[in-house]
């Protein structure tokens, strides 16, 4: 084969990687009214390209105050090029009807990109952002702990707050959907690039966050070195077979270390009906019932099995 047919293939695994997972945001704009909710991340990621802003449903009431029975406020942080609107437009719902006070923010914006592009940005400025943002939910609900529910990057960005950026102690349970905790190769995608030195070719265009996540890099073994878990924390981990994203799906679990509690589940383990892959897992009824069981174990039951399609 010829360099240029090998250069081609290149150029399209970039393409495909600015595409579906890069996309870039632009300086805070002012929030939308919530947008409606959705058992559909298609019908979502659609409403969010002509409402980039737009609110969460079910969250974000700065009114809420916590239960007895839900003392803890729930924060969501949404994955890379997603936004808190497409990410959570199911889930947020979900929980406010179950009594929780949701919160759900954007973050990571980066100029240039799509309006609706968030999670972009160097993941540890992304980090504070969560951070001030935790601080806000605190100091309304008069809560002293939140628990976070995070999709992909979205697991990721609790995580350094944890270790890095004040936030021990103001967390009492992650639950992480898709979250690549050691990394990701994109379906070989991104090892591909990094081999060829053209991954950081794609960052002026598609932000740092990406190339932060890929299998092997800098800002994970930083993130990693001494181990994953923080004490004092419940994790849970809910992945997917189906994932494509996160790839091996199966090399992102968690082992707890010191002091802390670590949960690892797959969607499909006792349910051949759930086929989500990564994008539709925040919208699986079955990832939805594992949720709520994380941030409310004294009360688990038993997650529906339901069919479920992938969006690819």
């Amino acid at each position: 084969m010829s360099w240029s047919f090998h250069a081609r293939r290149v150029a399209t695994a970039v393409a495909v990687i600015v595409g579906l997972l890069a996309g870039t945001a632009q300086p805070a704009r002012a929030a939308e009214p919530a947008g409606p909710p959705t058992t559909s991340f298609s019908f979502a990621f659609a409403y969010s390209l002509l409402h980039p802003e737009a609110d969460t449903p079910g969250a974000n009431d700065w009114a809420c105050r916590p239960t007895a029975a839900h003392p803890r406020p729930v924060v969501l942080a949404h994955g890379t090029n997603e936004n808190r609107y497409n990410n959570w437009a199911r889930l947020a719902p979900a929980l406010s009807a179950a009594g929780y006070c949701v919160f759900a923010l954007n973050y990571g914006e980066i100029p240039g990109a799509p309006p609706a592009s968030k999670g972009l940005g160097d993941i540890r400025t992304s980090a504070r952002e969560f951070g001030a943002f935790v601080d806000q939910v605190l100091a309304a609900t008069g809560a002293t702990q939140v628990d976070v529910v995070g999709h992909s990057q979205g697991g990721i960005v609790p995580r350094q707050y944890l270790r890095f950026e004040g936030g021990a102690g103001k967390v009492n349970a992650l639950v992480t959907l898709g979250a690549p905790h050691f990394g990701t190769t994109i379906s070989g995608i991104g090892t591909l690039l990094e081999q060829f030195g053209i991954l950081g070719l794609v960052e002026p265009v598609s932000g740092p966050a990406i190339r932060q996540q890929v299998r092997g890099s800098d800002f994970l073994a930083t993130l990693n070195a001494g181990g994953a878990t923080v004490p004092g924390v419940r994790y849970t981990v809910i992945a997917t077979a189906y994932d494509v994203i996160i790839t091996p799906w199966d090399q992102n679990f968690l082992a707890p270390g010191p002091g802390a509690a670590v949960t690892n589940i797959t969607l499909q383990d006792g349910c051949a009906l759930d086929l989500s892959d990564h994008l539709a897992m925040p919208y699986s009824p079955r990832a939805i019932g594992y949720v709520k069981n994380a941030l409310d174990p004294a009360h688990a039951t038993p997650p529906p099995c339901v069919l479920h399609l992938p969006l690819f």
